[in-house]
């Protein structure tokens, strides 16, 4: 049975829309140690989507990347038993169970499921607009690839637990979630926001947050010395973990506190901003940052302070390219999945973006900067970041990291092992997410075309596999259509 003929006997016998499942639910944590299956409840959201929920399936005929950072394999079979990957290697050589459920996917590719690594369940955009997307930011994620995320970030902390917790007992449909607490910052003036004003008051957040649930930390722009520190101190000591959009901060100056992640690269980096003042956000910093030498001795001063810290990276390239001039921002995908008074706003935004918007070089020099970390020997992660003024939506600004990735001279396998193995790393699931290896969760995302030789082919997502179960991508990704930004 090919894929096509999978997807359409399932599509002929789907309602016509699908109910969204209730927001409550016990909270359970997500650690490497408690990672089990997320099976489909019968009847449910979830369950609506499954293609694909046979004990034992072999995909045959595929180019598989593996995510392990090794070059692509052509003619390969995956063998799926239960929620694990039973065995991979060439087809004819691999052993399929009696009985198992074989798809014939030549001409497709297969790669881990995405790890997102900067994905908020809220979406802001164009207009001052913003929306918690329970319903639609699970199903784009899912559908598109992405397959676990961490929320680096929460504006409604307890609607993200809620939907965690819908999640794994396989009510409705989506990614992992690791949940970041509240934002902490400081110096007031940004709604929703921790306004820490003392390393008492950051502890105290730090333990609060950690009992509710929450597995990661994120400081932002104006965060302070003293209430950072106190925050990294407290959070390992709780067993959790620390990442930032930094500014005040310098890279440098985060990694000497013990800061575990930092977030969106080069144009986030004070340390390349000269007289900066002690807990001082430059006004001027992006051009600071954007004018330096990748290959320099500052920037690689910065790379080599990160990496013997084992301090990760996460790319954020799809949100930012909605700020330069004349880069190809408007995906008819997107622009579908946005409510029309959205859309016409972005593309409002976009049309002033690209008149008096930044420089396509600068863009250039941001991707060269996070294609230098990984070449030092860094761990380069990725996440869309659906904010700013709307264009990089769930899961399709994932996809475009890939492609922005790839434009910026990361090979097929490379751009895989960024999306997949390392947010696993950082995650600390590498043992069992991130690459397509036996034993590993089935995770797996299969696409119609050749991704070695065509990044777009990362948009042709058919069937995603989360815990060996196989959901229809374009179903989910049709649901939320005319949806984004208006709704949930």
């Amino acid at each position: 049975m090919t894929i096509r003929d999978i997807i359409g006997a399932v599509a002929a016998a789907r309602a016509p829309a699908i109910a969204r499942a209730a927001g409550a639910g016990a909270v359970a944590v997500l650690t490497a140690a408690s990672l089990t299956a997320q099976r489909p409840e019968p009847g449910s959201a979830a369950a609506g989507y499954a293609v694909v929920d046979a004990e034992a399936v072999a995909l045959t005929g595929v180019t598989l990347i593996d995510g392990t950072g090794t070059p692509a394999r052509t003619g390969q079979t995956v063998v799926i038993q239960g929620s694990r990957i039973g065995a991979v290697g060439p087809d004819g050589q691999v052993d399929i169970p009696e009985g198992a459920e074989v798809m014939d996917m030549s001409g497709h590719t297969v790669m881990p499921g995405m790890i997102g690594l900067h994905n908020h369940l809220f979406y802001t955009a164009a207009g001052g607009r913003s929306a918690q997307l329970t319903y639609s930011a699970p199903r784009l994620y899912l559908g598109s690839g992405v397959t676990s995320v961490r929320t680096t970030g929460s504006r409604q902390p307890y609607a993200e637990l809620n939907l965690r917790a819908e999640i794994e007992a396989g009510r409705t449909p989506g990614p992992r979630i690791h949940i970041t607490a509240p934002y902490i910052t400081a110096g007031g003036g940004i709604s929703g926001m921790t306004m820490l004003e003392s390393p008492e008051q950051a502890r105290r957040f730090v333990r609060y947050w950690a009992a509710e649930g929450a597995t990661w930390l994120k400081a932002y722009t104006n965060i302070r010395t003293e209430e950072l520190s106190a925050a990294i101190d407290e959070a390992h000591s709780q067993g959790i973990k620390v990442t930032g959009h930094l500014c005040s901060i310098s890279f440098t100056e985060a990694v000497a506190l013990g800061i575990d992640n930092i977030e969106h690269g080069l144009a986030t980096n004070s340390d390349y901003t000269p007289g900066r003042g002690r807990d001082e956000c430059p006004p001027g910093l992006w051009d600071d940052a954007t004018a330096i030498d990748v290959n320099g001795p500052e920037a690689q001063a910065t790379f080599q302070a990160m990496i013997d810290a084992d301090v990760a990276m996460t790319s954020t390239l799809a949100v930012y390219e909605l700020f330069i001039q004349g880069r190809p921002t408007r995906d008819q995908r997107s622009l579908d999945a946005m409510s029309p008074a959205v859309r016409e706003d972005y593309l409002a935004a976009k049309a002033q973006v690209d008149e008096i918007g930044r420089s396509p070089d600068e863009f250039h020099n941001a991707i060269a900067y996070e294609k230098a970390f990984y070449d030092a020997g860094g761990v380069l992660a990725a996440g869309v970041d659906p904010t700013g003024n709307g264009g990089a939506l769930p899961g399709y600004g994932d996809q475009r990291n890939y492609e922005l990735l790839s434009e910026g001279g990361f090979a097929p396998h490379e751009v895989v092992q960024v999306l997949s193995a390392n947010g696993a790393r950082v995650l600390d699931v590498f043992d069992d997410l991130g690459t397509v290896e036996a034993g590993k969760i089935a995770d797996l995302v299969v696409m119609s075309g050749d991704l070695t030789t065509d990044p777009s082919v990362i948009r042709n997502v058919t069937i995603v596999f989360k815990d060996g179960v196989g959901y229809d991508s374009p179903a989910m990704l049709e649901d939320v259509r005319g949806r984004v930004g208006i709704s949930e």
